[in-house]
């Protein structure tokens, strides 16, 4: 009993310290490095090299070209100018009697598209601002329009999506982008639905006047930008592209030298939806370069550097957060909790996985972090249990990405902070909407897909 109540205090001063805005590389190795010397007085330096560094570096391993690619796109998307095309497009075309819906539209099509939701926030909120203000909307509820097209259904339902909640659990499960698209979509329209009625009706309540202007959005040059064909382009290129490598190319190669120990003795179905993101990604930012030469030959590789290097942060944070929960696994009170979590549910592991999962997201504050500690620790589990209760891999894929994208949306998530200082709001402010559409709804649309994926399995 007394380990287990030291893994839930570290857990709460994971939380705590990193919402007072301490770093993870630190935080994560030393109250893992306290919670082997509190609980059992273990070897601390072979936790740390043999467990803690041994998993972080296996996530980095396996997945730095995803967070690489994924953050260059993302520059390469924004330093042309598409991004913001894109954005003013999408925003014009539905007018301002529509300033909601097209922003979180446009927020979803670039995320949808490969665009880092970092970007999107820096990208939309100046164009965001101006539309709510002409709108005569509140200023309040556009860090939960943005939330709710940028963290929320296009993260975790969708399929076929970029992001790397959605990239993670392939591996685990030998599954594709496009696991359960039938049951993506379902809960991705009850997302989309619940939250934008919540933000109109929320408009309605508050009446009109946009509210104090403390943080205007920059201008910026829009004659430089290009068409919306060409900004569109690279988008869609991305989701074809992951398509044709998923179902047609990768499956038509001969790829039987994979079981050589020089491969790491695998198989195709472990690497073939980590491969179709990178080719994808890969020859969408070629063309986007291609489309956009001669308005970003003189800062192209100033572009390339910086996203090159807006990677690193991300991807060792998490990596971090995963070697933390190998450490904490190696705990022989975590055999109680892994214990504990597997039986919730009953028969059931579609609920254990999902509230599993859910919980150490929220912990963490980060949906990446949590679903690769629950997977590290119980991934291979899960799996069993799914074959012996002929639960789909592909179910049990999308319902742990889903599970994701509902507690990791705390207040002391990186994202939402970063989105708040962007608007120039407070948590006090603007947080309560947050809760709604990016913790409270996709929880919903997560009982939901259980439910369905229980009674109808796996579509």
């Amino acid at each position: 009993m007394t380990g287990i109540i030291i893994i839930v205090l570290t857990l709460a001063a994971l939380i705590v310290l990193a919402y007072l805005g301490l770093s993870l590389l630190l935080l994560a190795p030393g109250l893992a490095l306290l919670a082997v010397l509190a609980a059992e007085g273990g070897p601390v330096l072979a936790s740390y090299t043999q467990v803690f560094m041994q998993a972080t570096g296996g996530f980095i391993i396996q997945f730095f070209p995803l967070f690489l690619l994924g953050s260059v796109f993302g520059k390469l998307m924004d330093a042309s100018g598409s991004a913001r095309t894109l954005a003013d497009g999408i925003i014009r075309g539905l007018g301002p009697r529509r300033a909601i819906l097209a922003v979180i539209l446009c927020c979803a099509a670039m995320t949808y598209g490969g665009v880092s939701l970092f970007v999107v926030a820096f990208a939309v909120w100046p164009i965001a601002s101006a539309l709510f203000r002409e709108a005569d909307l509140p200023k309040v509820l556009i860090p939960a329009t943005i939330a709710l097209g940028a963290f929320t259904f296009t993260m975790t339902a969708l399929p076929g999506t970029p992001a790397i909640q959605n990239a993670i659990p392939m591996p685990y499960f030998g599954t594709t982008p496009f696991a359960a698209p039938g049951l993506g979509l379902i809960t991705a329209a009850i997302m989309l639905g619940l939250g934008w009625a919540w933000l109109e009706w929320r408009a309605g309540r508050s009446g009109p006047g946009y509210g104090d202007d403390t943080m205007q959005p920059d201008e910026t040059d829009a004659g430089s930008a290009p068409g919306l064909g060409a900004a569109a382009a690279p988008l869609v290129l991305v989701l074809v592209l992951n398509l044709a490598f998923t179902f047609v190319v990768i499956p038509a190669l001969d790829t039987a030298y994979l079981a050589d120990p020089a491969f790491g003795e695998t198989h195709i179905d472990a690497l073939r939806g980590v491969w179709s993101i990178i080719a994808a990604l890969s020859l969408a930012s070629l063309a986007l370069v291609a489309l956009n030469w001669r308005r970003m030959a003189g800062r192209l590789g100033t572009t390339l550097d910086h996203g090159a290097r807006d990677a690193l942060l991300p991807i060792f944070n998490t990596a971090s957060l995963v070697g933390f929960g190998a450490v904490i696994a190696s705990l022989s009170a975590f055999g109680l909790i892994r214990d504990w979590v597997v039986t919730i549910g009953g028969d059931n592991p579609l609920i254990s996985l999902a509230v599993g999962t859910s919980l150490l997201a929220g912990m963490t504050g980060s949906a990446s972090g949590g679903m690769s500690i629950a997977l590290a620790a119980l991934g291979e589990t899960y799996l069993e249990m799914g074959l012996a209760t002929g639960i789909a891999p592909d179910l049990l894929h999308r319902v742990t990405a889903m599970a994701t994208g509902g507690l990791d949306a705390l207040p002391h998530n990186g994202a939402v902070i970063t989105l708040l200082t962007i608007c120039g709001l407070t948590h006090r402010e603007a947080y309560r909407d947050i809760a709604v559409v990016a913790v409270v709804i996709p929880i919903i649309a997560l009982v939901v897909l259980v439910t369905l994926g229980t009674l109808l399995g796996s579509f």
